[in-house]
């Protein structure tokens, strides 16, 4: 399979990698980027983009990246507070006083960031469109009492992070995420990035693929654990908790279409290329072309961790900072400093600031799981590699 791009000398590992993805790993069409030192040594790119009707994918070619989003909500976050327009250990009732009802009025906005408020559903389901409006779902939230008390436990808010962060942004700042994305972070540092897809840019955006169903054989079943085979169970059960965090909308989500893909869901339909995650990510710990999106006592204080262990909705154990992943078995990345987002499907962008490394990757076939795909991991284990080589 021909690739795409350019990979700087030294990081020839990472684009072999990239191909044996679509050799040995039933890639369709993706993208992978490497920033370091504020400098892009890795721009890949190859496959299809849209399966139907054979379109190519290319150097401009966006894609959808689910919960990678997050990361990019949270940098938002972080670049108003660092700029001394949000304070993150304020009460959220400071900014959205609604959300002060049921016993939430001492919830943090830390606590958003860091899955701790205790509303990773809607309650009950919203119908998909009426979702995708903003106002109905965030006064649903502030409307909810939390499933936990506030700042005691985590629990993945798939989806509503994005409404409740969000909403303290649009508060705070009088703009929507992805107006404060545009016209703070995209624009100065040139991202093809948006969380609410303008309407002249959807023809380059690639079709996802649907992964195949979940098939477990009666021998893999026996040999999990008591924990893997209870969530297991919540995947396959549409009430459970999990699969109401992942979906709280009926009918759910559909991420092909145009309509989701122009409004803003700064949880999960963040829309770009690899090459742009990995700038802003390369941003965080350092200048890229002359712009800087967080300085170091924003990282330090957006990667510090705030919850770690079992988590409430996914069942396993997670570790988060001030909404990222922070590197641990369920979000591995480069190293234990790492931070970053996952999404589902198998998107990744991350930052390591060990190596000085921005990282991304974003594909259109889709992979069960939330994360751990054996795809980014290739690609990072010949980062690794091409790092060590290096010295």
């Amino acid at each position: 399979m021909d690739v795409g791009g350019y990979v700087a000398v030294g990081f020839e590992a990472v684009r072999e990698a990239f191909a044996q993805n679509f050799a040995t790993r039933s890639e369709v069409g993706a993208a992978c980027a490497v920033y370091r030192g504020g400098q892009l040594v890795v721009d890949v790119w190859g496959g299809v983009a849209d399966p139907k009707d054979g379109r190519p994918w290319d150097r401009d070619t966006l894609a959808l990246v689910y919960s990678t989003t997050k990361g990019v909500t949270a940098i938002c976050a972080h670049h108003l507070a660092q700029r001394g327009g949000l304070d993150l250990d304020a009460p959220v009732v400071r900014y959205w006083p609604e959300f002060g009802v049921g016993g939430k009025d001492t919830t943090t906005v830390r606590d958003l960031l860091a899955h701790r408020a205790g509303v990773p559903t809607l309650e009950p389901r919203m119908g998909r469109q009426q979702a995708l409006e903003w106002d109905p779902p965030v006064a649903a939230l502030a409307a909810q009492s939390p499933l936990w008390e506030p700042g005691t436990a985590h629990g993945y808010h798939a989806v509503t992070f994005g409404w409740l962060v969000g909403e303290v942004i649009r508060r705070a700042s009088g703009r929507s995420v992805g107006a404060y994305l545009a016209e703070e972070v995209a624009g100065p540092l040139g991202l093809d990035l948006w969380i609410g897809l303008p309407a002249s840019e959807e023809s380059r955006v690639a079709r996802l693929v649907a992964p195949a169903p979940l098939s477990v054989s009666r021998g893999d079943l026996e040999a999990l654990t008591d924990a893997e085979r209870a969530r297991l169970r919540a995947l396959a059960d549409p009430d459970s908790l999990l699969q109401r965090a992942l979906n709280p909308t009926d009918p759910p989500f559909s991420f092909n279409r145009p309509d989701l893909h122009a409004a803003q869901l700064p949880a999960a339909n963040g829309i770009g290329t690899a090459r742009s995650l990995a700038r802003l990510y390369a941003a965080t710990l350092g200048e890229v072309d002359g712009f800087r999106v967080l300085d170091a006592q924003a990282v330090a204080g957006a990667t510090s961790e705030c919850s770690a262990g079992l988590d409430r909705v996914l069942g396993v154990e997670t570790r988060f900072g001030s909404g990222f992943f922070l590197s641990s078995a369920f979000s591995p990345m480069m190293g234990h400093g790492s931070f970053g987002h996952s999404g589902a499907g198998g998107s990744l962008a991350f930052a390591d600031p060990e190596t000085g490394v921005g990282f991304a990757y974003v594909m259109n076939q889709m992979q069960q799981g939330l994360a751990a795909d054996p795809r980014p991991a290739a690609l990072v284990s010949a980062l690794r590699h091409a790092l060590t080589s290096a010295g």
